[in-house]
């Protein structure tokens, strides 16, 4: 095993080779735990000060099952965008794997401290009391005598559902920031809505960022341990842990990808480091695919697009000279929150709340979107309609005042 005086060793020693590579870290904290908290952690997505919901208890009993039946591993460590930044390590992992993930830990903290997208939206320094204070506001809630547990649940189920229809712009047209102004809610429930807003916002730039933050601590994790003079035996157990985190899934990995364009990267610059803090620090999954996924690594991550034909999945295009580009495209399209349908507000009357489906070529899960439309109903409180297209057909679904729901099948103009 290890004693705690060795990993302050080492990560005294991968601090100071994080300096020397231009990195400007928030102070870094690890704390160690076993895998029943790591799963608690991973649960709240490494705020356990995050406010109580029955969504949280199913993700646990999910992940701890997961995990007990084999089906699915404990995550190598947990970071908080947060200042100082804190990290959770499994205490039962072993030196090598100790050494890997705090250097792994470095290239996030790194990446959380200068990437725009986290310094713009998000003040680390008050993540941690930002998150106990909205709990604490949630069960003051729960307790008030007037209120109660189920009008507070029944609540944020309809808010947690259009969550990700904010943006880091926090514009007036996103859906849960008009809901909120216009309307007509009690005060505890435009402060729920505030809160959700809120801790999404925090959580946004982690979503749009998987692949080019994943890719960067994995690449300094694997430049880092190459300069810490380890023995041949923690040598050979780090490019085994290495090559197991990098390796190609049948999902997408975005420790793979992430890791083989920036390796790319660097070779193309010719190891200026320089130039790649400039990249870490202005990009995004989506422009950091478009501007920095070449052929090269399509071909040799086999990278391919695939459809839904037939009630069968067939590949659309391959990594050729001729389709590269289009299966570049289609990636940036679908990662981070280009995944999640877009919504927008088109008018709205006392009773009836429009909206409006930006077409982006996919068509809407039509269980998903009628659950909700009635969480939407319950905080308008009126009549909602959503135009959008199925098979080509421009469609208007409408969920009435007693949350039935039903399909215009006529065209609207």
């Amino acid at each position: 095993m290890y004693t705690v005086d060795e990993l302050f060793t080492y990560s005294e020693q991968i601090e100071e080779l994080t300096q020397n590579l231009g990195f400007n870290c928030y102070p870094q904290h690890f704390e160690l735990v076993d895998y029943e908290d790591m799963i608690c952690y991973a649960t709240y997505s490494g705020m356990p000060s995050h406010y109580p919901h029955w969504s949280l208890g199913k993700i646990y009993e999910k992940l701890k099952t997961l995990y007990n039946y084999n089906l699915s591993g404990i995550p190598y460590e947990m970071v908080i965008n947060s200042n100082p930044c804190i990290a959770y390590l499994i205490k039962d992992n072993s030196l090598t794997m100790q050494i890997l993930t705090m250097a792994h830990v470095y290239g996030h903290n790194d990446f959380f401290a200068n990437n725009q997208y986290f310094t713009q939206n998000t003040d680390a320094s008050l993540s941690i009391s930002m998150f106990k204070n909205h709990t604490k506001r949630i069960r003051s809630y729960i307790y008030a005598p007037s209120i109660g547990y189920e009008k507070v649940e029944k609540f944020l189920d309809a808010v947690h559902s259009i969550k990700y229809q904010c943006t880091l712009n926090q514009s007036e047209k996103d859906l849960p920031i008009f809901l909120r102004n216009w309307a007509n809610l009690e005060e505890w429930q435009k402060d729920i809505l505030d809160i959700v807003i809120k801790q999404n916002v925090y959580f946004l730039p982690q979503i749009e960022t998987k692949i080019i933050n994943e890719g960067w601590a994995s690449f300094w994790h694997y430049y880092i341990l190459n300069n810490l003079n380890l023995t041949m035996d923690k040598m050979f157990e780090f490019f085994k842990i290495h090559n197991n985190i990098v390796r190609p899934t049948i999902n997408l990995n975005p420790y793979f990808l992430g890791y083989k364009i920036w390796r790319d990267v660097y070779i193309n610059c010719d190891g200026n480091i320089e130039q790649m803090l400039a990249i870490r620090e202005i990009h995004k999954d989506s422009s950091f695919i478009r501007n920095y996924l070449s052929y090269e690594v399509c071909d040799s991550a086999n990278l391919y697009s695939y459809k839904n034909q037939d009630r069968n999945y067939v590949i659309g295009d391959v990594s050729n000279k001729n389709n590269w580009q289009i299966i570049r495209e289609q990636l940036a399209n679908n990662v981070g929150i280009n995944a999640v349908p877009h919504i927008e507000v088109i008018d709205f009357t006392k009773d009836t709340l429009n909206l409006y489906h930006a077409w982006d070529n996919k068509e809407l899960d039509l269980l998903y979107t009628t659950e909700t439309l009635k969480h939407i109903q319950t905080i308008w409180g009126g009549k909602i309609t959503l135009k959008t297209q199925f098979s080509g057909i421009k469609r208007k679904i409408v969920c009435d005042s007693d949350k039935k729901v039903f399909i215009q099948n006529e065209e609207y103009s």
